[in-house]
């Protein structure tokens, strides 16, 4: 694979982490690898990006001694497709059945494939997975036994340990799943799951909606109801299994603070993956009515707590020095996004996508710049804030060039090797990243411009939330040194239209090469 080399930055690592291992401090010469991946928070969601009326003091000390981004993308504006991309390293409209998916879905990344996990583990490190998964389970959609160990789960790409939940906490199954089976499993209460139909006598959020005392919808979300709280999808069973929602960022904590002591003296690599921000949204008691934006500004308070968990835990391991860091999220920002939480009407000035246009689900901008902060103190450049072109597809290249890895030959194939940006050793912007939206329109984004294809669609979402979705039937340029993709001037520069749509012709039929 077409992999740039950082002779000199691996050198510098290298003399890093020779020295650290001979202090003593942890026994390897390899760094601990920590992603956390935060769900639907916004590029203003946070106060180090300049957030409105919430702190966020953990997520603050990481970009203080770290790198913070300002011109970061992942690869998609929703949750399945970003996730797919970010740990395959290969786009995820390459591939059929990458959309967002059903709580009961089957595996989406196959055994077969070439994980981020995967490498890790190849080259030594103990791997785990904590928290949002939604990238399916089992082997076909539909015909899970979720009373029995499941067919493929997380073990067969690359994961040493898990601990996560099958889709997100607005789907079912809502348990969580521990190495490829039910978690506190409940034998006096088997799981049923369906998308298709409701199970006789089982209520709903549309039926019974006097059972609804945590939550109610604003739209949709009006199936099985657990917790008070009605969701997609039909649910028989569980029992004790069944998770609170108010409980989930502290057992994916709890378990991922475990695994960090658990191997405090071997390299490890986690994915953190939270569930605050993502409706429903209903935080510990701990951070409920503590913020003026209401429950989504105590869900971020609450995912700047489990970051200050994770941080806590590696000061008390001795292990702060030897641990990469990377925060960001999966897309951009939605408000309403079907539990009247009373998230819009509460944003008192607050900006979710730090004014940039669009959000979660679209083409524009605010769908797909998220925040990103590397924190590796001993290891980056100056801490600051950089605004160099990156993107997510590029993190299992990176940091398989971080520890030495070998990529099998058709692994990754959109992933490139950017590890000199990621530590604040290389200005260079990617040429360009590519951007999936919702309805699988493309855009091909450089430091200076974004093109957008055209294709149909609505120009607002349909089912809910108000955001702009980007969908024009006719191509659509952006001069991205003026602020807020307010003026489309394709027809004032086509040589630029043609450029940038040539771009992305190659990428879709991989006849282009970064250079």
């Amino acid at each position: 694979m077409k992999k740039k080399h950082y002779g000199m930055l691996s050198l510098a690592v290298a003399s890093y982490l020779t020295a650290y291992a001979e202090n003593g401090k942890q026994n390897t010469d390899k760094p601990n690898v920590i992603l956390i991946y935060a769900d639907d928070l916004g590029y203003g969601d946070l106060e180090c990006y300049g957030a409105k009326n919430v702190q966020t003091p953990n997520v603050n000390r990481l970009a203080s001694k770290g790198i913070r981004f300002t011109n970061a993308h992942a690869t998609a504006a929703t949750s399945t497709p970003s996730r797919y991309s970010m740990l395959t390293g290969e786009y995820a409209w390459r591939k059929p059945g990458t959309d967002v998916a059903v709580g009961n879905a089957g595996m989406i990344i196959r055994p077969e494939q070439y994980t981020i996990a995967d490498m890790f583990k190849s080259s030594g490190y103990a791997t785990g997975a904590f928290g949002k998964w939604h990238l399916g389970l089992g082997d076909k959609t539909g015909q899970q036994d979720w009373n029995a160990p499941l067919s493929a789960s997380l073990g067969d790409l690359g994961f040493d340990y898990s601990y996560i939940m099958a889709a997100t906490a607005d789907r079912v199954p809502c348990v969580f799943i521990e190495n490829g089976q039910v978690a506190n499993y409940d034998p006096s209460a088997p799981i049923e799951v369906s998308y298709v139909k409701n199970f006789p006598g089982e209520p709903t959020g549309k039926d019974n909606p006097e059972l609804l005392y945590n939550l109610k919808p604003s739209h949709g979300h009006d199936m099985s109801i657990v917790n008070g709280i009605s969701r997609i999808g039909y649910m028989k069973g569980g029992g004790k299994a069944l998770w609170k929602d108010e409980n989930i960022a502290d057992s994916i904590t709890t378990h991922a603070i475990e695994f960090i002591k658990q191997h405090k003296d071997e390299p490890f690599f986690m994915y953190f993956a939270t569930n605050d921000v993502h409706v429903p949204r209903f935080p510990h008691e701990r951070f409920r009515g503590k913020n003026k934006m209401g429950l989504r500004g105590d869900a971020i308070a609450q995912f700047d707590w489990s970051v200050g968990r994770l941080l806590e835990t590696l000061d008390e391991m001795g292990l702060t020095g030897n641990t990469l860091i990377i925060l960001s999220s999966d897309n951009g920002p939605v408000v309403d996004d079907g539990y009247d939480d009373k998230a819009e009407e509460l944003l008192n000035g607050h900006e979710p996508t730090g004014g940039l246009r669009g959000g979660k689900y679209s083409a524009f901008e605010g769908g797909t710049r998220v925040p990103v902060i590397v924190h590796w103190p001993q290891a980056v450049g100056k801490p600051g804030v950089s605004d160099v072109l990156i993107s997510q597809i590029d993190w299992l290249a990176s940091l398989a060039s971080l520890v030495n890895a070998r990529i099998p030959k058709g692994s990754a194939p959109d992933s490139y090797n950017r590890l000199g940006n990621l530590l604040g050793q290389d200005k260079t912007d990617r040429p360009w990243v590519i951007e999936q939206a919702a309805n699988h329109t493309l855009s091909v984004r450089t430091k200076d411009w974004k093109f957008i294809e055209g294709g149909d669609g609505p120009e607002m979402i349909p089912w809910g939330p108000k955001i702009e979705t980007g969908y024009l039937g006719t191509p659509q340029l952006y001069d991205m040194k003026q602020v807020g993709e307010k003026k489309n001037v394709a027809t004032q520069y086509p040589e630029k239209v043609f450029e940038l749509e040539k771009i992305l012709r190659k990428v879709r039929d991989r006849s282009i090469k970064m250079k």
